[in-house]
């Protein structure tokens, strides 16, 4: 994960990559929630259930990549399957794509597994 991103954006980009993260992630539950509860048909259930996993990890910061990529291919699937409304979709696929490409930022789960170690050197 590193290796993706150069640093953890912290302090206002950081607040802003959390934001844009719980933007996409209450979106995503928002829609799974709603379509698991009015259907039942399988090309619908699927996507929704993966979306909504693709927003808890977003919630949480973790994997942020491969669920934001995750969450852009649902919205793209609902879009070709005409769940939802495609101008929402291609919104949230977008918003999906570049937060994959610039990264978790610093207030998350990624930035504590993956980011940079400070080491100390004890002192003799």
């Amino acid at each position: 994960m590193q290796r993706l991103f150069s640093n953890f954006a912290n302090g206002w980009p950081g607040i802003g990559l959390l934001t844009q993260r719980l933007l996409i992630a209450v979106a995503l539950l928002h829609y799974s929630v709603a379509h698991l509860v009015h259907t039942n048909d399988l090309t619908i259930l699927v996507p929704s259930i993966l979306g909504g996993a693709a927003g808890i990890l977003l919630v949480l910061g973790l994997w942020t990549p491969g669920a934001c990529v995750l969450a852009a291919l649902t919205e793209i699937w609902g879009t070709c399957w005409h769940i939802v409304d495609v101008r929402i979709a291609i919104i949230l696929a977008t918003i999906a794509t570049t937060l994959a490409m610039i990264g978790p930022g610093a207030w998350s789960i990624d930035a504590r597994l993956f980011g940079r170690k400070h080491l100390e050197i004890p002192h003799r």
